[in-house]
């Protein structure tokens, strides 16, 4: 049968796993440096990932393929969350749940400690449908929280599973569009936003809010907003 699917220009694919992370069917992997379609069956044909590529090596085509398999492709996810694979092909952004570092032997002050228990933390490469999302109190930290506070780990990561994202400098569709998927997906406990009170910043809070909407689910919210000098400004 004909229908829409993905196509890849590999001469212009410059193997970033960018479209593989946006691709809820994880129908792509990074494959010898170069994005490939694991199986026809797993592609919906939408063209979510297009987006993401900077190289514009993707597009969708109509062509002879294999039906779309919901079902094959919820077992494939299934299988993907339960493994150690990278499918971007790039060791740093594995997906990686871990407890908090215990104290070493040298006395280190409480709020020194690391609380971090999740990587990757930036958005654009965080899964979608990463095993540490499972009933998960999420914090989403504009970029420059971490440098304008102190004892950042302690006050607000502790507890929580961390993303990092720039509302002023990134893609902000592909933040709402990619937040959306992951409050949908996922069974999320709570969402917090950690963002500076500079007005740009605020672009974040916005996201968010109508990722939350999208979603269609009533997910708890608390928002933290940050001088320029480090003190908490407002807390709601």
């Amino acid at each position: 049968m004909k229908r829409n699917i993905i196509e890849i220009d590999e001469e212009k694919c410059n193997g970033c796993g960018q479209c593989v992370t946006s691709c809820a069917e994880a129908a792509l992997q990074i494959i010898n440096g170069k994005a490939k379609l694991v199986k026809e069956i797993y592609c919906d044909g939408l063209g979510a990932c297009i987006g993401t590529c900077p190289m514009g090596a993707l597009i969708i085509t109509q062509r002879e393929a294999e039906e779309f398999d919901e079902k094959a492709t919820e077992k494939h996810v299934n299988a993907m969350k339960h493994t150690n694979e990278q499918p971007c092909g790039c060791p740093g952004s594995a997906v990686i749940d871990f407890k908090p570092r215990a104290s070493s032997a040298q006395a280190v002050p409480v709020a020194e400690q690391s609380e971090l228990t999740n990587w990757p933390l930036q958005l654009k490469l965080v899964p979608i449908n990463a095993p540490y999302f499972n009933n998960a109190d999420i914090l989403i930290a504009a970029d420059c929280t971490a440098f304008s506070t102190t004892g950042f780990h302690a006050r607000f990561i502790k507890g929580k599973k961390l993303i990092i994202a720039c509302p002023k400098l990134d893609d902000a569709k592909y933040y709402l569009d990619k937040l959306t998927q992951i409050f949908r997906g996922n069974p999320i406990k709570s969402v917090s936003v950690l963002r500076m009170e500079v007005p740009c910043c605020g672009g974040l809070t916005h996201i968010v809010k109508e990722a939350i909407k999208g979603s269609e689910k009533k997910i708890p919210y608390q928002e933290m907003i940050i001088r320029i000098n480090g003190d908490v400004k407002k807390e709601e």
